[in-house]
């Protein structure tokens, strides 16, 4: 077996310096995901007929779009459209398109989470005073996010690995740097390796941080 133990170590100084914008892309696109897919889920809740088919029809369209088309259509197609976004650079043209792409999934997850709090603990806030915003906001939420952060945390995976399809628009993160490095050495196994072993290394630290924040905040819960 032609393996080059000394290159693939070597790999590993080289590539980690790109892991940044890999976060960067994956933590900005979670934040309005999360944002977008809430505010979905909760006018979804309010189920207003002229509304709620249109947000049906976001979610199904955009989780339906391979994540390498939708990027395409937002960098290269938006702009035949829209001229002003011919200034769109590669990195907000992929945070748009993950933002946009795992909203639609946090928004059918933060629904199930919201229809999983019993309806009984909003008409008890309602009955004592409080307001519509007020049980959402001290009742109703924080048991629905609770109940949805194993899967909000499963699609911050998912979208951290699909962050690499920024690499086709020329966006410099892990995969662009592993392709570079192939240019020049044609170790193909051993760089790709490396660049597998830093996502794998990545998501095994963000899994340890996400059981250590679910323990801490169901506590309050636990009977």
């Amino acid at each position: 077996m032609n393996f080059n133990i000394n290159y693939f170590l070597n790999v590993f100084p080289q590539i980690l310096p790109y892991l940044p914008v890999t976060l960067f892309i994956a933590i900005v696109s979670i934040f309005f995901a999360i944002i977008f897919g809430l505010a979905i889920a909760l006018l979804r809740n309010q189920k207003i007929i002229i509304l709620d088919p249109v947000f049906a029809l976001f979610i199904s369209l955009f989780r339906g779009i391979p994540s390498v088309v939708l990027l395409f259509i937002i960098y290269y197609g938006s702009p035949q459209l829209f001229p002003v976004l011919k200034l769109l650079n590669a990195t907000s043209a992929a945070i748009i398109c993950f933002s946009l792409k795992y909203s639609a999934y946090l928004a059918e997850i933060f629904r199930a989470g919201l229809a999983s709090v019993d309806h009984g603990q909003k008409e008890a806030g309602l009955t004592v005073g409080l307001s519509t915003f007020q049980v959402y906001r001290g009742i109703i939420l924080p048991q629905a996010m609770i109940n949805a952060l194993p899967n909000t945390g499963n699609m911050f995976i998912s979208l951290l690995k699909d962050s690499s399809v920024a690499f086709f628009v020329g966006v410099q993160e892990l995969l662009a740097a592993g392709k570079m490095l192939t240019v020049d050495s044609f170790r193909y196994f051993e760089t790709y390796l490396a660049v597998g072993i830093v996502y794998w290394l990545t998501v095994v630290i963000y899994s340890w941080i996400q059981k250590q924040l679910e323990r801490k905040l169901s506590t309050p819960y636990h009977r």
